[in-house]
């Protein structure tokens, strides 16, 4: 030891101080378990499980009360533990001994009240009630050797230390600086500096210069250990006050009923420290931009076939025009053609499948180009699997939305039955003027009877500005008259096509938008609602630890 530094500093006994919390431990609890809630399928689940895993055990340590704190001993083959429990207890509980294994299993010591129910949680069942003055309401737990050759015995002191209190690590002189003690139990234990006691045993055995040497020594390692203020105490069993610094350290933390808050609450603390990692460094812009908005909604606009079905549309008005209002001796003709919205089954407006046809690979391409673009701007500076159940919102959508699209495209209204008032009015003009050809062409027939048949010399009247027999007016001006006016209602018609095509492109383009929002952008918004939540539950819950 004569090698050791000097101790350049003596750590004070720091157990009867505890850290001041900003929140109250059931609020911190809620928390965390609002952060997993939101982090499960996204966050990795072993994590999640640890935090789980916390939740459940402090309703169940909280749920046995705070009149007992459980500390456990725990050390290696040798360093004394067993002697320093029985000391503690006033009486041989546990074999002492140098064989290795010596403590095979752990041993509960009580002091005080019944604590049958707290250590049937722990699943100790060597027990044993003390008699010894003074630590009312401690419960002593000592643990099997962490270096066993037996396997099961190293699991029993990771198990325990894991659930206790608070934990007094007992090191001897020869093995304090042992690699497996301070990386596999006191540097996982960082941040736990108050519910953490290291004992430096066996003190006798070292002269005053080397004991100073070795505690200095040892205060380094812990240091680096993530445990500079950890409380060190030199402990001996042989010398009359060896255990008087340890038992007053005890009782203060025993007396203040709050080890096991401050233990669950350290251990909230690390959970909360790990899952920061899965929170963005700074708030994403937590919704999918404008202009990418309208690239979706363009692209699937595009993959709808709304071009298609706004075409149809203004062929229908122009051919329900046409068969209303042509020159009715060839408007029967019309109604020979198919209509072109019911040859793509639309306009019943009952959502039944249509008869568009599919999306072109085009479409679909520039659908799934514009899904993630939109994607990797929401998912922009959030960690990885963040953005990645971003991304994973729109993976292979562009595929299954055409089916949410085209029950979209049939159940939009397209006024298909909807007729305006100028159509009858010029029908029945077209229905008069057809007659009047009609009796025109009757008259002169007649006329024309009667000369070949030399039957009498009747008078006809005439008329128009270049004086024609009426019935011959009658003929071409109800023909002529109809022709145009045929024309005009095309021209009408094909006004009025253009017209009911912008509205019903106006109702397609909504329906896709709101195809689009219920599934990109409002799974999207979930997600990133999802990392807000969790990162705002991690935040609380780590904020005692800042």
């Amino acid at each position: 030891m004569a090698g050791r530094p000097p101790c350049d500093r003596d750590l004070a006994v720091r157990i009867g101080r505890s850290r001041p919390a900003e929140l109250d431990l059931d609020e911190r609890l809620a928390s965390l378990k609002a952060a997993i809630d939101a982090g499960r399928g996204v966050v990795d689940d072993e994590q999640l499980d640890a935090a789980a895993a916390l939740v459940r055990r402090a309703g169940e340590r909280l749920g046995h009360g705070l009149e007992h704190t459980v500390v456990a001993l725990a050390g290696a083959t040798g360093s004394g533990k067993s002697s320093l429990f029985n000391a503690l207890a006033g009486e041989e509980l546990s074999t002492v001994g140098v064989r290795r294994p010596t403590t095979s299993t752990t041993h509960a010591c009580a002091w005080g009240s019944d604590a049958t129910a707290l250590l049937d949680w722990l699943a100790v069942g060597r027990r044993h009630v003390a008699t010894a003055p003074g630590l009312d309401g401690l419960v002593l737990l000592d643990l099997p050797d962490h270096d066993s050759t037996a396997l099961e015995h190293r699991r029993e002191v990771d198990r325990v230390v894991a659930v206790a209190d608070m934990v007094i690590w007992v090191l001897d002189p020869q093995k304090y600086a042992d690699r497996a003690v301070h990386e596999g139990y006191l540097r996982p234990l960082a941040g736990h500096s108050g519910v953490l006691l290291v004992a430096l045993h066996q003190a006798d055995r070292l002269s005053s210069q080397e004991l100073a040497a070795c505690r200095a020594d040892l205060a380094r390692l812990l240091a680096d250990d993530g445990l500079a203020e950890v409380a060190l105490l030199t402990t001996s069993v042989r010398e009359p006050q060896g255990i008087a610094e340890l038992t007053r350290a005890l009782a203060s933390r025993v007396a203040a009923r709050q080890a096991a808050v401050d233990r669950l609450g350290a251990d909230a603390d690390r959970v909360a420290q790990s899952l920061a990692a899965s929170c963005a460094e700074r708030a994403p812009a937590g919704e999918v931009g404008e202009a990418s908005r309208r690239r979706v909604v363009d692209a699937l606009v595009g993959a709808a076939g709304v071009d298609t079905v706004t075409a149809a549309v203004a062929g229908s008005y122009r051919a329900q025009a046409a068969a209303r209002t042509g020159w009715p001796l060839t408007r029967w003709l019309r109604r020979l053609r198919p209509d072109p919205l019911r040859r793509l089954h639309l306009g019943r407006g009952d959502g039944a499948r249509t008869s568009l046809p599919p999306a072109t690979a085009v479409s679909v391409a520039k659908v799934e180009t514009a899904l993630h673009r939109a994607a990797d701007e929401a998912g922009a500076g959030l960690p990885l699997a963040w953005s990645d159940a971003v991304r994973g919102v729109v993976a292979g959508r562009a595929t299954s939305l055409s089916g949410r699209l085209d029950t979209a495209v049939a159940r939009t209204d397209l006024e298909a039955d909807a007729a305006p008032a100028w159509w009858p009015a010029l029908g029945a003009v077209q229905t008069l003027l057809a007659l009047v050809a009609i009796i025109g062409g009757l008259w002169l027939g007649l006329l024309a009877g009667l000369a070949y048949l030399r039957i009498g010399d009747l008078d006809t009247p005439e008329a128009g500005p270049v004086p024609l027999p009426l019935p011959t007016v009658m003929l071409i001006g109800g023909v002529l008259a109809g022709l145009l006016l045929a024309l005009i209602a095309r021209w009408m018609a094909a006004v009025g096509g253009r017209r009911r095509a912008r509205r019903a492109r106006a109702r397609l383009h909504a329906a896709v938008r709101e195809v689009g929002e219920s599934e990109v952008f409002v799974p999207i918004a979930q997600v990133l609602d999802r990392h807000t939540r969790f990162c705002e539950g991690v935040q609380a819950l780590g904020r005692a630890h800042r």
